[in-house]
């Protein structure tokens, strides 16, 4: 079977890895790899490409998941507090670019009104797909020059419609163009309706139905279905495909599934994303470029330069800080890929010349390759202008996260459940995530912090703050999944506490390689019940049958571990400070403890204990010296083994009635 297009692509492929590999080696972003691969393989480079045409067709999927993905990143409350750098940064930068750019080439260079209207329009526009894409890469989408680079990019979207219509009206053809931009209009805001209604009464139930089969290649066939479509219905108006997948994005970012979809198309969107800047490059004509190199630099360098300024200045007239104003012109000083289809219609009909759009094209590609570098160098300029001017520098960054320090639990069955109330009942925060929907769904009403997702995506892990987590606690029944989750949360966090739950003893040595802290396994653990239990049948005190349970849990784990003891002597699991653990007990008042001094009990020397701090109501003490008083209710926290921690809890409590 004879298909045209895979030769090309297989070339695309093969040259982009080579190509992003050297780049990566020289600490260039691969997406200047991508573009560097398009200007070699394309019809003006090597000519390795013959289908130049249907690879761009086919990159343009990678914009449509890009917006996709950032819509669902956001939510209709989002945007709505975004409306200011929306519409009024957005605006502001739109006109004061517009007018710079439309004089420049109207009285300086003696272009046309038309061509000059035109080329205000294309400085205007900014690259979408590269801006948001190293935002992302960087994590840097949530903070405030995010937000607002965001809110312009989107206006900018919002006007590619009309400015596209606008284009015959500049060649001289006016007919019909008002009546174009109102049943456009028109047609647009009631798409909008449509999709909110569809989004609230028939898509909850639609992904409900479809996360209740635990499909997952269901799950991503919605997830490319509802994106497709929604951006054919909105182009089907005359609307762009970015805008349509964008807000599809944006209607089921209040999904209880958005982490799922997001990570659903991920992949996809990388592959296709590639495409589109690597069929950017192929557009440039080297062969012009080289001759004039010298303006394409200078109109590069004009771009970069003025369109930082006014994105600032737009920005400044939002009522963001300085630092914020430089961060958004930096990110917005590139040329936009909607400028490349603008510039092909005004070629063909006839209102720039062909000579003007090859250098527009060359200027316009150099402006993107640098675009990842000025963003990442902003933050330093933004410095450097603060010390220059005598301004104070406060550094910017994405929001805190809700949670800190907290606990993860990984499945709400009843394991889940137990640890849950615990985490409660000890002022613990905690977030569950669960892969039932109808459990997410019932929990979630009872007020529960319980989120549906699946644990071995790292964007879900990410969602739920696992690098700022304290503890991961597995509870679930799949192995496989349970050793996917403890990857993929020790790659995100190497300080996790994790503990890992199995119902085999063969799972444990995988779990602890693999990054688990302590994996507790209920085949061991149900067995140690039974010993406990027939023991204390044959009047063995119990005191010594938590002492004799303890020594098997802290040996016949190594024993359990596949090949035997003696395979396993040189396997020796990560212990976090060579096994050194901290507990809190409550100095009890019948314990002989009470009254003592610390130096009197002795409890570093003769227990191997260290008193770190004390609590005595509301009083704190870090560091209690020897003259320091026990007291009845004093909650100290002790430092030691865990077995040093085992036998001597006993000192803290009063005397035991012996187990009879």
């Amino acid at each position: 079977m004879d298909i045209p297009l895979l030769p090309d692509i297989t070339v695309i492929f093969g040259l982009a890895v080579v190509v992003i590999l050297v780049c990566h080696r020289l600490k260039i972003p691969a997406l200047v790899g991508m573009l560097l691969t398009g200007v070699l393989c394309g019809p003006h480079g090597l000519g390795l490409v013959r289908s130049a045409h249907d690879v761009e067709i086919l990159s343009e999927i990678g914009v449509i998941l890009l917006l996709f993905t950032i819509g669902l990143e956001l939510s209709l409350a989002d945007l709505t507090r975004l409306r200011r750098p929306v519409f009024l940064g957005g605006a502001a930068q739109m006109a004061l670019t517009w007018l710079v750019f439309f004089d420049v080439a109207f009285f300086a260079l003696d272009f046309s009104g038309g061509a000059a209207v035109l080329i205000g329009m294309l400085a205007a526009l900014s690259s979408t797909a590269i801006v948001l894409k190293t935002l992302q890469e960087r994590a840097e989408m949530e903070a405030p020059h995010g937000r607002v680079t965001l809110g312009i990019l989107v206006f900018q979207d919002l006007l590619a419609v009309p400015m596209m219509l606008s284009v015959p009206l500049l060649a001289g053809q006016t007919f019909g163009f008002t009546n174009s931009i109102v049943f456009t209009i028109a047609k647009g805001a009631l798409v909008l309706i449509l999709l909110v209604v569809l989004s609230r009464k028939l898509m909850p139930m639609l992904l409900l139905s479809i996360v209740r089969t635990r499909s997952r290649e269901l799950f991503l066939l919605t997830a490319l279905g509802v994106c497709l479509a929604v951006s054919l219905l909105t182009a089907s108006i005359g609307l762009s495909l970015s805008l349509g997948a964008f807000l599809a994005g944006l209607l089921l970012s209040g999904s209880d599934y958005r982490e799922n979809l997001h990570e659903a198309v991920l992949p996809f969107k990388d592959v296709f994303t590639a495409l589109f800047f690597i069929s950017i490059g192929m557009l440039l004509d080297m062969a012009p470029a080289m001759q004039h190199w010298i303006e394409i630099l200078g109109a590069a360098v004009l771009l970069l330069a003025v369109k930082a300024v006014l994105a600032g200045a737009a920005t400044r007239i939002t009522g963001y800080p300085r630092r914020t104003a430089v961060l958004v012109g930096l990110a917005l000083c590139q040329v936009g890929e909607f400028s490349f289809i603008l510039a092909k219609a005004g070629f063909d009909q006839q209102v720039i010349s062909e000579h003007f759009y090859q250098k527009f094209l060359a200027a316009s590609i150099l402006t993107m390759v640098l675009a990842p570098f000025l963003i990442a160098l902003a933050p330093a300029a933004a410095s450097l202008l603060a010390r220059l001017t005598g301004g104070r520098d406060i550094p910017e960054g994405p929001p805190s996260p809700l949670l800190t320090d907290h606990l993860i639990i990984l499945g709400f069955g009843a394991g889940g459940r137990q640890l849950a109330r615990a985490a409660r009942a000890g002022g613990i925060p905690y977030v569950v995530l669960e892969m039932n929907p109808d459990t997410v769904r019932k929990e979630s009403k009872k007020g529960e912090p319980i989120v549906f997702g699946d644990a071995s995506k790292p964007g879900v892990l990410r969602h739920i703050g696992v690098r700022d987590a304290k503890a991961l606690a597995v509870v679930i029944s799949d192995a496989a999944a349970a050793r996917r989750a403890v990857e993929v949360a020790r790659s995100e966090n190497p300080a996790l506490y994790i503990v890992a739950r199995t119902r085999f003893n063969s799972e444990i040595k995988a779990l602890l390689d693999i990054g688990a802290n302590d994996v507790i396994a209920e085949e061991f653990e149900a067995s140690l019940v039974v010993f406990a239990r027939v023991l204390g049948k044959f009047m063995v005190p119990r005191d010594d049958i938590e002492r004799m349970a303890q020594d098997i849990r802290r040996e016949g784990y190594r024993a359990m571990l596949p090949d035997s003891l003696a395979a396993m002597a040189s396997f020796s699991p990560d212990k976090s400070l060579a096994g050194l653990h901290v507990a809190v007990f409550t100095v009890d008042a019948a314990s002989k403890l009470a009254g003592k001094t610390l130096e009197e009990v002795r409890l570093r020397r003769d227990h191997n204990l260290t008193v770190a701090a004390a609590r005595r109501g509301e009083e704190f003490v870090p560091n209690p010296d020897g003259p320091f008083a026990l007291s009845p209710g004093d909650r100290l926290y002790v430092m030691g083994t865990a077995e040093a921690l085992h036998e001597g809890a006993e000192l803290f409590q009063g005397a035991k009635p012996q187990a009879v």
